[in-house]
């Protein structure tokens, strides 16, 4: 009876070495398509090395599994029942299979969500539940090739068959037979131990103790300090487990007294009367004349990279290079987005506060509530008529209730305001058309009064299948410095075009405002960085000496504002977030005395640091948050070193500002009532 767990026993281990020898070569692909370095030199033989050998250990946490399942399972029952014994293989084939294909899966959603945001999976991955699932539909099949993907199920199943049949068709060790029936049960003991034992020594990477359990804590420095092998160490099933095993903000599940302890120094705990009162301003005067119009041009991926030295000789921007050349523009070349998608990005922007990916606009306390802090509500205060306009649906993110509640008088979507049959990609109508739309619409409302129009456009984005051509991109005249570029075709064709058009159509669309409002006060920036060259396409073109982003140019989106009266001096900062736009709105044209409310000072002040939930910037760096790095701020041509941190910086005051929105959530008896 034993015999038969004894020669199971030995085919489910066997099996189970399928999953780290694919998931090590699923690795090295990884690497191969999207790593700076293809093969590993003499100097960085090591971290390769550690790389591989600590990931293999840390994906038997998972892989363990593999072997536990059928020996408990098929290999015990079969021990007992003979005919279940002899379909053993063909059950241990069709599980291992299915893990082999759920590997394939994970792989192939890594792959593709490294290429839309450059990281492996994190808790962005989260805050899909409530996005539109056709425009996902519509980028994973003419973005990343996803028929192809679906195909390569077919042989990828078909290869994994034939190993599974090659590695049960091996010889097994035979099975011991001893005269003392007292030592033969000893045996048999010992080898189903011994069985147990073995999972537990992978389950811990190796190890019997879970204080050696690998972790990301415990992953080599050498490998750590590299930003892109600190991401391919961990397995896809284990980044996936990280994910979903914290919820997306352990703010919710705090207490007050744990609030007002991470408060300390930054919030004062008040009652409901006098809270906001702690984050009143007093305006200082207007720094210019009152403008008639606020333009606050929010284009989608619009990145600070291509005004950078190597990426601008691209000219994809080229557009926005001559709208900034006008009188009284003024930019920042170091600024950080309000959140790392488009989602929490705009939320946060609206709301006065970071989202920090809580998803306040799909919260309904948020719907029939608002802050002081609220960027449309405190313009109305000044006299603004507010007015929102989205390429999209007001739909999405349900923005429909949202948005009103901020604050806007007006708001609008692009299938609102073009026909019917306006062309459009799953995320809006066609930027040139929408915003003709927009510019009918704001005719149409003015009234004399002051308006504040913010406006979200949202072509610049995967999978870039308008046709380029039509829309006036002219590959050869654009890239005119970069000949080689012409000969790059399909979704990178496509993409160069899909940035240039963006932009060309947001500025054709500024430069009309301009002209029918002269004394306008445009805002433009990104929602974040994103639809990003490859620096791979760049370095084969010659253009870039590397293969990989530097920290800012994954980070950075752009930021200017225009008014016949501003001056780049009277910018007392050289960074800035998208938080800081509303009190430098503020001090910019509020008249002295005038009372709003920011948790932020205005770019007009010297700022010696500037913080998000996800970054900062200080000292001539840019950190990251999610992983403890941070590089220099300045635009390099070469890949720049990476400094792990190890002494967080501001961490008390993130987690200040995090606390606040967390707190919000679970107190929304402090938000202002909105009338319905």
């Amino acid at each position: 009876m034993f015999m038969h767990f004894w020669f199971g026993a030995q085919q489910d281990f066997r099996l189970f070495l399928l999953a780290p020898l694919l998931a090590g070569l699923f690795r090295l692909i990884f690497i191969e398509v999207y790593g700076p370095e293809k093969l590993p030199g003499k100097e960085t033989f090591h971290k390769w090395f550690q790389c591989f050998a600590y990931g293999l250990r840390w994906g038997l946490d998972w892989h363990a599994y593999v072997f536990l399942f059928p020996l408990v399972l098929i290999s015990i029952p079969g021990a007992f029942l003979p005919a279940y014994y002899e379909m053993g293989d063909t059950l241990r084939g069709i599980f291992i299979l299915g893990y082999l294909l759920l590997m394939y899966t994970a792989f192939m959603g890594k792959m593709i969500f490294y290429f839309h945001f450059h990281d492996t999976f994190n808790q962005t991955l989260r805050l899909g539940k409530n996005a539109d699932k056709m425009n996902f539909v519509d980028i994973f099949f003419h973005q990343n090739h996803g028929g192809w993907i679906l195909l390569g199920y077919l042989p990828y199943g078909w290869f994994c068959w034939q190993l599974i049949q090659a590695l049960l068709a091996l010889p097994l060790l035979p099975y011991w037979q001893l005269d003392s029936a007292v030592w033969q049960y000893g045996a048999n003991a010992a080898a189903f131990i011994a069985a147990g034992a073995l999972f537990y020594w992978l389950r811990y990477g190796g190890s019997f103790s879970h204080r050696q359990k690998p972790e990301w804590d415990e992953v080599p420095a050498v490998v750590k300090e590299d930003v892109f092998f600190g991401k391919a160490v961990v397995d896809d099933f284990v980044a996936l487990e990280m994910v979903f095993r914290q919820p997306v903000s352990e703010v919710l599940t705090h207490d007050d007294e744990t609030t007002r302890k991470i408060w300390q120094g930054f919030v004062e705990p008040r009652g409901r009367e006098d809270f906001w009162e702690q984050f009143a301003k007093g305006a200082g005067g207007a720094k210019i004349k009152q403008p008639s119009h606020i333009f606050w041009l929010l284009g989608e991926s619009h990145s600070q990279l291509f005004f950078d030295p190597a990426w601008r000789k691209l000219h994809l921007l080229e557009s926005s290079e001559k709208w900034r050349e006008a009188q009284g523009t003024v930019t920042l070349e170091q600024f950080l987005p309000a959140g790392l998608i488009s989602q929490p990005s705009i939320t946060s922007q609206l709301a006065g506060l970071f989202d920090d990916n809580l998803e306040l606009n799909e919260n309904k306390d948020f719907w029939q509530g608002r802050t002081p802090l609220s960027l449309p509500e405190q313009l109305r205060r000044l006299g603004y008529r507010t007015e929102f306009y989205y390429g999209g649906g007001l739909n999405w993110g349900s923005f429909v209730h949202f948005v009103p509640a901020c604050g806007f008088d007006f708001s609008y979507g692009g299938p609102e305001l073009c026909s019917k049959d306006a062309p459009s990609t799953w995320l809006g109508v066609y930027d040139h058309l929408f915003l003709e739309g927009v510019e009918k619409k704001i005719g149409e409302h003015d009234d004399g009064r002051p308006a504040f129009h913010y406006v979200y456009t949202t072509s610049n984005h995967g999978p870039y299948n308008m046709p380029m051509e039509e829309l006036g991109y002219r590959a050869e005249d654009v890239l005119r410095e970069v000949p080689e570029l012409l000969k790059a075709k399909g979704q990178a064709a496509r993409q160069l075009g899909g940035i240039w058009y963006a932009d060309h159509a947001l500025v054709e669309f500024a430069l009309r405002m301009r002209k029918k409002y002269p004394d306008a006060l445009f805002i433009v920036t990104g929602d974040h960085a994103g639809g990003l060259v490859s620096p791979q396409l760049l370095h084969e073109a010659g253009l870039l000496p590397r293969q990989y982003f530097n920290l800012r140019e994954i980070r950075m989106p752009t930021f200017a504002m225009q008014h016949p009266e501003l001056r780049q001096e009277m910018l007392g900062s050289t960074m800035g977030t998208h938080m800081h736009i509303l009190p430098t709105l503020m001090e910019l044209i509020a008249p002295a005395g005038f009372k709003y409310y920011s948790l932020f000072p205005s770019l007009l002040e010297r700022l010696d640091h500037v913080v998000t939930p996800y970054g900062w910037l200080a000292g001539g760096k840019v950190g990251d948050y999610g992983n403890s790095t941070a590089q220099s701020w300045l635009p390099a041509e070469d890949l720049l070193p990476t400094e792990q941190v190890e002494a967080v910086p501001y961490a008390a005051e993130r987690k200040a500002l995090v606390e606040l929105t967390g707190w919000l959530v679970r107190h929304p008896e402090f938000l202002d009532k909105v009338s319905s």
